[in-house]
């Protein structure tokens, strides 16, 4: 499987799309199948695979959304079950893009995430 959840609007998500080559691969046979999670929520099994992959919820759980501050998340102490909770009820709380090639999974668009990303899409 190769997919990648992310956010249409993003204009990190469109530069790490384009910096990696995945804009070219979906439109070919057997490229990637892309999941823009404002439209199409995730459900509750996609994240399970995702967190199967990833370790953990927390893993997947972006500090950097709006609502992390507005609800007050940084002063509280989070388990596991919060943030699945936080990530399926609020698209933003999912740390974008989180992609998955076959067996690995790459979250989130710091550096060396993206670099091994592209290497992983070559």
């Amino acid at each position: 499987m190769k997919k990648m959840y992310h956010l249409g609007n993003c204009t990190t998500c469109q530069a790490i799309i384009k910096e990696t080559g995945i804009d070219t691969l979906r439109q070919a046979q057997g490229g990637f199948e892309m999941q823009n999670i404002k439209e199409e929520k995730i459900t509750p099994a996609q994240l399970e695979e995702m967190k199967k992959m990833a370790g953990s919820y927390e893993a997947l759980f972006s500090r950097r959304a709006i609502k992390y501050k507005e609800l007050g998340l940084k002063d509280k102490k989070l388990e596991e079950k919060d943030y699945r909770k936080f990530i399926l009820d609020e698209y933003t709380f999912l740390k974008r893009p989180v992609t998955i090639i076959r067996d690995k999974i790459f979250i989130g668009n710091e550096k060396k995430t993206v670099a091994a990303l592209k290497q992983a899409v070559k």
